[in-house]
């Protein structure tokens, strides 16, 4: 029997939102900072009106509606979709006042790319955005790819089944201790380590590239956030091509793959055994798709006898579309100068994505791994005698068996994903864009990737923004919180 939902039900969730609102307002207080700091006057005041339209809205959708029904995984699931949206919206408020967007329409998908760790942008002149603006963007995918939500309401959910759900529903599939509060709190750990580590890196490599003090930390701080998190966004509009640097791509790498790799493995490597790298399912998966897209890509470029560096470029567009970052070290005109078997390499690359419960989108190592692993144990079965029971094993942090659920569970999100990347495309190609274009545009939204072929501009239609606006969210979310909320809504309707 499907639960239909009552008022008492949306007093609790809409009681939720505004708790989250309310986190979500002190996180804009950061940007408030770096403009009191470097005495930008007007983003001062844009981030102050951000502050102030999230904290009241929080207050007065906490005042207006308590909590009426215990909370329980059907409001988790709700809340956790209906929260990105109300997140992206409140989020584009700053941006849209920053005069740097066409519309709000604009601001609004530039948020909701940050909170999805997306990376695609409709900015106007990126290269004279001021620093607190800047540091909203990027920050933006620090909260959304760490999963604000669950760090909040692990809090402020004493039910542990309860806190659950909210983790599900962020699309994280793998408790990495035995209850989510420790679960978030080691993501968060990891995630501050990390950050210390890359922005100590960066500043070091900009500091002695001459960048100056001052700039090289902000800037640090900014690439770091949109590494780790695989994000995309880049504080110049050449994107890393601004710094000319080969040592800064070396270092970008590192850590797209890192913030790549699911959180339960780095979980494993820190406090149990480093040996796991080397055995772990998901990795074997990663270094098997990684290694035949670049035999494509190199006999793509070879056959036009291209040069050392326009493969270096190539191999850069590949790991951080397989890493879900989306940072590219060449210009749009460059990369659909790619021959079309490497461009279709850098599409299969972000399809594929990372692993789960990583800060990642796309279909996932784990899934495709069981997808590959589903084949070879069919043949094995056609193999053997006709009575002969056979079931296929796997290693990921422990010896696991290939069984029904999770073959069915993998081809029904490879399905998922599947349908949206072809149906952006579709649109993409209503609107008159190449299809191969339009696919690869398609695929990079809803994949959480950011690399663009061109389409992705204020000018394009208003419709396809809002395509890409809702591939970033489902994609995210990897489509079951969004699909529950709408079955909910729906039955409302067979009262």
């Amino acid at each position: 029997m499907i639960i239909s939902p009552d008022r008492k039900d949306f007093s609790t969730i809409f009681n939720i939102l505004g708790r989250l609102s309310v986190v979500l307002s002190f996180f804009m207080l950061i940007p408030v900072v770096v403009a009191f700091l470097k005495n930008e006057f007007s983003p001062f005041f844009d981030f102050l009106i951000g502050f102030s339209a999230s904290a009241i809205l929080g207050f007065v959708l906490l005042i207006v509606f308590p909590i009426k029904k215990e909370v329980g995984w059907i409001h988790a699931f709700f809340t956790v979709s209906a929260s990105w949206i109300l997140f992206s919206l409140l989020g584009a408020i700053p941006l849209w006042l920053s005069s740097h967007f066409v519309s709000f329409l604009d601001a609004w998908f530039e948020a909701m790319s940050g909170f999805a760790t997306t990376g695609l942008t409709l900015i106007q002149d990126l290269d004279h955005l001021s620093f607190a603006h800047n540091t909203w963007r990027h920050l933006t995918m620090f909260i959304g790819g760490q999963g604000i939500i669950l760090a909040s309401l692990s809090v402020l959910v004493r039910s542990r089944s309860v806190a659950l759900g909210f983790y599900v529903g962020e699309a994280r599939q793998e408790k990495i201790l035995p209850n989510v509060v420790g679960t978030a709190q080691f993501i968060w750990k990891v995630s501050f380590v990390y950050l210390i580590l890359g922005v100590v890196t960066y500043f070091t490599i900009l500091f002695r590239q001459g960048q100056g003090v001052e700039k090289s930390l902000y800037h640090a701080f900014w690439l770091f956030f949109a590494s780790f998190d695989t994000g995309g966004f880049a504080p110049q509009a050449q994107n890393i091509a601004y710094y000319h640097s080969l040592n800064l791509e070396l270092a970008t790498i590192i850590f797209m793959i890192l913030g790549a790799i699911n959180f339960n493995l780095h979980f494993w490597v820190w406090n149990k055994s480093k040996k796991e790298i080397f055995k772990n399912f998901e990795i074997k998966t990663f270094l098997f798709t990684l290694f035949s897209l670049v035999l494509i890509l190199y006999f793509s470029f070879r056959g036009l006898g291209s040069s050392l560096s326009a493969f270096r470029g190539g191999f850069y567009q590949l790991v951080s579309a397989h890493s879900g970052c989306g940072f590219t070290n060449l210009s749009q005109t460059q990369l659909l100068s790619f021959p079309g078997l490497g461009l279709l390499a850098v599409i299969f690359a972000m399809m594929i994505g990372g692993g789960v419960c990583s800060t990642t989108g796309g279909i996932k190592l784990m899934r495709l791994g069981i997808i590959f692993r589903t084949f070879s144990m069919e043949i094995k079965r056609w193999m053997m005698p006709v009575k002969a029971v056979y079931r296929d094993r796997f290693h990921h942090l422990q010896d696991l068996t290939l069984s029904d659920k999770r073959i069915k569970e993998a081809y029904v999100f490879f399905a998922f994903f599947m349908f949206t990347y072809i149906l952006g495309a579709l649109v993409g190609m209503a609107y008159g864009y190449p299809a191969r274009l339009a696919l690869f545009e398609s695929v990079s939204a809803t994949a959480n990737v950011g690399l663009s072929t061109g389409i992705t501009q204020s000018s394009m239609p208003t419709v396809l923004k809002l395509v890409y606006i809702f591939q970033m969210w489902a994609g995210r979310l990897e489509f079951i919180a969004i699909f529950v909320s709408l079955g909910l809504l729906l039955s409302l309707f067979k009262k």
